[in-house]
Parts: C-alpha cells; structure tokens; sequence
C-alpha cells in the first residue's frame, strides 16, 4: 500500500489548491495558513480545524471530496496563540477578513474544543451554524495536564514531540491506519516548537464548555469504538453536554478516521450538511444539489416551521 505522501490523491490536492497566508493580526508572526476550495460564492463554508499533530494538509481527503460534491471547504492551521480568547478573537478577525458572517466547522480532538470555545464566546453575535466534533472534548482536565499547562513554553521540540507521540496508537493497526500515522508523524515534524508548545498549552489549560450557551448550534458527535487518545468517560461527557446530537460512530479508525477512514467520514459531513440544503446556511453550490432534494428540504423546513409555531 501506497504511503499517503506519496499517493496521487495528495500529490494532486498539492498540485491543484493552493496554500494561501493570512495576517489579521497586530503581530505580524502570526500567520492563518489555509487552503480555500470550491465556490467562493458560498457565504457558509465548513472550515476544518485540526488536532495539536495536525497542520491544514491532514483534511486534504474531505477537500478533494467535498468539493468535487460542490461544497465550499476552508482547512485551517492556526498560528501561536497561547490563550483561548486570543484564539478566539484572531479566528473572529479571519472570518472578518474572508468575509464570512456564520460557518460550519469541523474540528478534531483539539480543533474541536476550539470550535466549542469559539461558539461560546462568539454565542451573542453567532459566527458558527453547526459543529461536526471528531474525537474531541469538552473539558482540558480530562488529560490531567493543567498543572504542566504553563511550562510548555520552556520546553525544548523533541520533549514536546514525544509527549504528542505518547497519544498516537501503539500495537497494531491495519496498513491505512499505519499509513494516517506516518503521515501525521511526518506533520508533526513541520510543526517548530512554539506553535507545538501554544497548541498543548491551549489543549490543557483549565477550560471547559459551556454548554448552554450553544445550544442553538447543530452538532454532530463523531467518533470510533478502537482504541483512541479519547477516554470512555471524556466520550460518555460529550453525549451528556450535547444530549440533542447526532451520533456519527465508526467502528474502527483510530485518532485520524479522517485520514484512514475518509470515505465514512465524508459520508457523514454530508448527512451532517445536508440539512441545512435549500437555507443561506447552505455549504454547497445550489446547482449541485438535486432539486429534488431540494423540495425535500423545503418541506421539512415549512413542517419544522408550523411544529413550532403550533408549539
């Protein structure tokens, strides 16, 4: 089996989307990578936000995919912040500069509990429609790290790589889930260390979510049943905090689903997107969408409507 480095959907995604910088900033250090793909003409894109390992290339799978479907996909990576309100008000000013008033996100492991965050402390003025949650959390305590949180910063790449390497998956795995491994492996090794120390200092920091103030976003819970860095009781905490969500389980896929299980996940990104067809929520081209599909759409949203003004 191909390495994922080397195979032709990768090295077309690299050929094909360009990789774009952005400051929004005052700092001129902190710069948002991102690949934009689709129609710009979408105004609610779903934006992916990667684990602490990840940079914006490990979603390249659900951009060849979910573009080619007509949706417009914006994957992020993230510049130094070593704050949650920091992080959260430079992604405000990228939405600002992209022009993008709401948007759905995709977040994994970390990248999801800075989703979480972001719809809170944006839940006055909302900016996030939907969340889809792979792997992720609601509460830093969960990996007994907050006591370490504030020396990240004074410890040297490799200490900082190993402690990333200690959640990867250890014993065997079959070869695409060997393969998603190396991939992120060799990702993290592109990662210098502060955008390493911020990114573990973000994702152990005492912070947790709080859940009432987005309860009005539409989430989808995505996990699997093998062996991940995720515990049983940080999943069974996510199901309590979002009792309303959808569930999108694999049976196996390790930390990365999206890298070695991709066509399951793509499947449920658009189950997920798929009600929001027919709104100005929409994440995909109207012309891509049946209209069939659409007139479906429609009358759940006129039924949806009347249930509520009956109640």
């Amino acid at each position: 089996m191909e390495e994922i480095r080397v195979s032709p959907d990768y090295n077309w995604f690299r050929s094909t989307v360009p990789l774009k910088r952005i400051i929004v900033d005052d700092d001129d250090s902190k710069v948002w990578s991102l690949y934009d793909a689709g129609p710009k003409s979408i105004r609610c894109p779903i934006i992916f936000l990667p684990p602490v390992s990840g940079t914006a290339e490990v979603f390249f799978q659900q951009i060849l995919a979910l573009t080619g479907w007509g949706y417009r996909v914006i994957s992020l990576q993230y510049p130094v912040y070593w704050d949650l309100l920091e992080f959260c008000d430079g992604f405000r000013k990228l939405l600002d500069h992209l022009q993008l008033d709401k948007v759905h996100i995709f977040g994994a492991s970390l990248g999801g509990f800075l989703a979480q965050k972001f719809a809170e402390v944006t839940h006055k003025s909302p900016r996030v429609h939907s969340l889809i949650l792979c792997n992720s959390f609601s509460d830093t305590s969960i990996f007994n790290q907050t006591w370490t949180a504030n020396s990240f910063w004074l410890m040297p790449a490799f200490m900082l790589k190993k402690i990333v390497l200690g959640n990867f998956a250890k014993g065997p795995v079959d070869p695409k889930m060997a393969d998603a491994i190396d991939f992120m492996v060799d990702r993290l090794e592109t990662l210098n260390q502060s955008e390493l120390a911020s990114r573990l200092t973000l994702n152990c920091q005492n912070s947790y979510v709080e859940p009432h103030k987005i309860k009005d976003v539409a989430v989808t819970i995505m996990d699997v049943f093998d062996q991940s860095a995720l515990s049983q009781e940080a999943k069974e905490e996510m199901y309590k905090l979002y009792p309303n969500a959808r569930r999108a389980h694999l049976k196996t896929g390790g930390n990365f689903p999206y890298l070695c299980r991709s066509a399951e996940v793509n499947l449920y990104i658009q189950i997920h997107l798929r009600q929001f067809h027919g709104t100005r929520y929409a994440a995909i081209n109207p012309a891509m969408v049946s209209a069939e599909e659409l007139e479906v759409q429609k009358a759940n949203l006129s039924d949806n409507r009347e249930s509520d003004e009956d109640s």
